[in-house]
């Protein structure tokens, strides 16, 4: 049984939110035969390896006096990285302007699902992209994954 991630959300988000943090992303997934419960976060001034340790402790703590995951577990706090998920429409509102990859759940008129440029913003529920000087809008519930895709120049 797969728990409800939507759960699991709304119980932690009270102790995120009392220490500043943000879920990017959460994920419960079968690795090497083991369930990993993965959360992603961040904060202001990113997040550091001595806050994935305290928050590991904290979100543990609270998992525990619940039932909501079946079984055995791994439980792991991570930071998103420099090419983070872009899920919520917040995501979408502050990272205007910087380039991203989208990944759309099926192909557009012209066969494409992937896209790669910047974003110019949020439209009534829609992303707008503009790829090699042309402008897409996409429904957010039509994006299969979104990440942005930083330039690192070495």
């Amino acid at each position: 049984m797969t728990p409800n991630l939507e759960t699991i959300e709304k119980m932690v988000t009270p102790l995120l939110d009392e220490e500043a943090v943000e879920l990017v992303d959460l994920q419960y997934l079968r690795e090497n035969g083991s369930f990993v419960l993965r959360f992603f976060l961040d904060k202001a001034n990113g997040i550091t390896l001595d806050d994935c340790e305290y928050l590991s402790h904290r979100i543990g703590s609270l998992l525990d006096q619940t039932d909501l995951l079946p079984g055995r577990y791994a439980l792991e706090i991570s930071s998103p990285g420099l090419d983070r998920v872009l899920k919520k429409e917040r995501d979408f509102e502050r990272f205007k302007d910087h380039r991203i990859k989208v990944k759309l759940k099926r192909p557009n008129p012209n066969g494409q699902r992937n896209f790669q440029g910047y974003l110019k913003g949020l439209e009534s529920g829609s992303i707008v992209l503009e790829c090699d000087a042309q402008m897409f809008k996409f429904p957010l519930q039509e994006i299969h994954e979104a990440r942005l895709d930083p330039k690192i120049e070495i």
